[in-house]
């Protein structure tokens, strides 16, 4: 399987930056039904800094009881991006993914702007359908020997 995470991967992404209060990224998750926001430079910058996941909300905010409207995505985020390429093979950001146990990868063309997110279940579903497609082959394969055989 040759796909590259530009022909699958999210590129539209929400974003926030740093000064952004905990309170607000938690509506923006709920609002477009996601679990994470890229976290990208202030100034209307596209170049990723961290990322903020709705565990990262739940562990270091909520089950301290600490306040979400003081607390902002800085404060919260994870710094330790991995980043991934448009160019990447799909396998090699499930391997990626593995090395560093992460469930979501932040992609970044050379100069470091953010241009899309792929989750674990974005390569799930395109591991399936792979399969999908392989598990037709055989079955197809196997009905084309029964009739020239027959």
């Amino acid at each position: 399987m040759a796909t590259r995470l530009q022909d699958f991967a999210v590129s539209t992404v929400a974003v926030v930056e740093p000064e952004t209060t905990a309170l607000v990224v938690s509506k923006l998750m709920r609002r477009h039904h996601i679990g994470a926001l890229v976290v990208v430079e202030a100034g209307g910058k596209n170049r990723p800094v961290g990322i903020v996941t709705d565990r990262d909300l739940v562990l270091e905010l909520m089950s301290q009881g600490l306040d979400p409207e003081v607390f902002t995505a800085g404060d919260i985020m994870s710094v330790d991006l991995v980043l991934a390429h448009p160019d990447m093979d799909a396998m090699e950001a499930l391997r990626l993914m593995k090395t560093h146990r992460l469930r979501r990868l932040v992609i970044a063309d050379e100069s470091g702007g953010l241009t899309g997110i792929v989750t674990m279940e974005d390569l799930l579903l395109l591991l399936t359908r792979e399969l999908a497609d392989l598990t037709l082959g055989v079955a197809g394969a196997r009905d084309r020997e029964v009739t020239e055989r027959a």
